[in-house]
């Protein structure tokens, strides 16, 4: 009896430490695995079923486009993301048939440069090497165009920061895939250009450690508080593109330690502008300029602190407590019972686009502010 109460006391006392350290140091707990997946599939299980067919045109901003843009590819994104916690076939079947309905091309064809149209690219290299390479077709066109665009001298492509997620990691999927580090190189190249000599001077503040979407709004642009602008989305997707890029760029890479200080450089500059509900405003410097809550640089900014977490290669004690304040507030405060996402901002590059915001409005496209929430949700889900 001893023994069976003794054995009753340690197993309490590890549960109870379990749960302690389970604990931001500012006394958050890390959500159950269960929780965080339950609300990824409720707001996954919203759009899929309001989009049936995944081959469909999209007609946000009241105009036809086909489904595989950007704004689709993001959504993608998170659901390959979601995929690798939860191997439900019915997202493999979703994101197959969107490739299939578009013959695994990309809008602009083959040639391309336009970083946006690269963005598929992303998933259907993920759907390749999830089936062996069994379907070379998956992979044909956007290798292609890759190609032709490294067959030239040309790498200032990426004249505006959304650019390097939507394509950095398709040439890094790409070194990876042939083992070639003609891609890394090139992917450094290109990024490089846009870190330091688009908009003049680059569009990376080192002071600030910010990031400005492009020429126009570097200074002297100021936002109406006379700081500079940084948009909250176009930062988030400098932190997606990093992350997504050093996940798969070799360690010995003689660029890796550059994208890592500027991963680490951007976090840094993130939670002493928080919000205090949590999340982030649209304008970073300046949350008078059509201050409110956003999701969708916030999920991007949670994406990124959460994978920093679980890799090891950021302090846990000073993000922790900044990405689930941030998670809390999205889940409390954007997802909606149906699973429909409110304070999504719609498309655009600044602060004013697509105001007001609202927690049932609904943004022009819906699908990349899914993307970026599963991103999201996908790392929180495999916090410790």
């Amino acid at each position: 009896m001893k023994k069976i109460l003794l054995t009753g006391v340690v197993a309490l006392s590890l549960v109870l430490y379990s749960c302690k350290t389970q604990k931001s140091v500012a006394g958050n707990e890390i959500p159950s695995k269960a929780s965080v997946l339950e609300v990824m599939q409720r707001s996954n299980n919203y759009f899929m079923q309001k989009w049936p067919d995944p081959g469909a045109p999209t007609f946000g901003g009241g105009k036809e486009r086909s489904s595989n843009l950007w704004t689709r590819a993001v959504y993608y994104e998170g659901l390959m993301a979601m995929y690798e916690i939860d191997k439900d076939k019915k997202y493999y079947d979703y994101a197959v048939l969107w490739g299939e309905r578009h013959k695994w091309g990309l809008r602009g064809g083959m040639e391309t440069r336009h970083a946006d149209n690269h963005c598929a690219g992303q998933t259907y290299i993920d759907l390749y090497n999830l089936d062996g390479g069994k379907h070379p077709e998956r992979v044909k066109d956007i290798k292609a165009s890759i190609d032709r665009m490294m067959a030239t001298d040309k790498i200032d492509d990426w004249d505006w920061i959304d650019a390097l997620q939507m394509a950095m990691p398709v040439y890094a999927k790409l070194g990876k895939l042939y083992n070639d580090n003609r891609y890394f190189e090139r992917n450094y190249q290109m990024y490089a250009y846009t870190k330091n000599k688009h908009g003049g001077n680059g569009l990376y503040n080192r002071e600030d450690k910010l990031w400005w979407r492009d020429k126009d709004f570097v200074p002297p642009y100021a936002e109406p508080n006379g700081e500079d602008c940084y948009w909250s989305r176009g930062d988030g997707w400098v932190v997606a593109a990093l992350v997504r890029t050093l996940d798969i760029t070799p360690k010995t890479d003689p660029h890796y330690a550059e994208y890592l200080q500027d991963y680490k450089d951007l976090l840094s500059a993130l939670p002493a502008i928080q919000r205090a509900d949590g999340l982030w405003n649209v304008s970073l410097h300046d949350p008078t300029h059509f201050g409110g809550k956003e999701m969708t640089g916030s999920a991007l900014f949670v994406y990124g602190m959460a994978y920093g977490i679980n890799k090891g290669i950021i302090d846990r004690d000073t993000y922790l407590p900044v990405l689930l304040k941030a998670w809390n507030a999205m889940v409390a405060d954007c997802v909606q019972p149906t699973g429909f996402l409110g304070w999504v901002q719609g498309t655009g590059k600044e602060p004013k686009d697509g105001q007001p915001l609202a927690v049932n409005k609904e943004p022009d496209f819906e699908d990349y502010g899914l993307g970026c929430f599963l991103l999201a949700g996908s790392e929180v889900y495999k916090l410790k």
